[in-house]
């Protein structure tokens, strides 16, 4: 895969979010500077990894690339807490296939979720996994999870062939809005 698939995996689901998001699992930055090129000028990220040298490569990568674009790394575990909402959206890019179980981690996402803001997932078509991505889950298998997590509109973006497990594919979830919510008005 190339910027341009992991472009067109999160593109749908982030445009129109909102500017303030934030990344789970980071890494060296693929999927941040993707976030970026997507968000764009007055676009900001708070991008999470445990790896602290791999967050700097992220860093480099954004700020080399889409300067005008907010970045803030924190070194940490994302399963143990995120940072204080509210966000636009999360992204969580190959990065809750590391998550056995995911139900309060997906609680956090939630709670870290502006009403009506969008959860991005990019993961493995594959409901068994192997050494390197432990605990990956079909789209068929993220709508009824994402749902008994109390999201909504869960829908498919992109998907793209992958020589590991597949295809990998992108997905947006909401958040519950207010059932008055002017915005679900026709």
């Amino acid at each position: 895969m190339d910027h341009a698939d992991h472009v067109a995996l999160i593109r749908r689901g982030v445009e129109g979010a909102g500017p303030r998001w934030l990344e789970l699992g980071s890494g060296e930055g693929a999927f941040t500077t993707a976030l970026a090129d997507v968000l764009g000028q007055g676009g900001s990220i708070h991008a999470i990894d445990r790896d602290g040298r791999a967050l700097e490569r992220a860093v480099t990568a954004v700020a080399g690339r889409f300067p005008a674009v907010g970045l803030t790394a924190i070194e940490g575990d994302f399963t143990r807490g995120l940072p204080d909402g509210s966000f636009d959206g999360v992204l969580a890019a190959n990065s809750l296939h590391f998550v056995a179980d995911r139900r309060a981690v997906l609680a956090a996402i939630r709670g870290a979720l502006r009403p009506g803001g969008c959860l991005v997932v990019v993961e493995y078509d594959a409901d068994a996994g192997n050494p390197w991505v432990p605990h990956p889950f079909s789209f068929d298998t993220w709508r009824v999870a994402a749902a008994a997590a109390g999201f909504e509109r869960v829908e498919l973006l992109h998907r793209v062939p992958s020589r590991f497990l597949g295809a990998i594919y992108g997905s947006r979830a909401r958040s519950p809005r207010p059932p008055d919510d002017p915005r679900d008005r026709p």
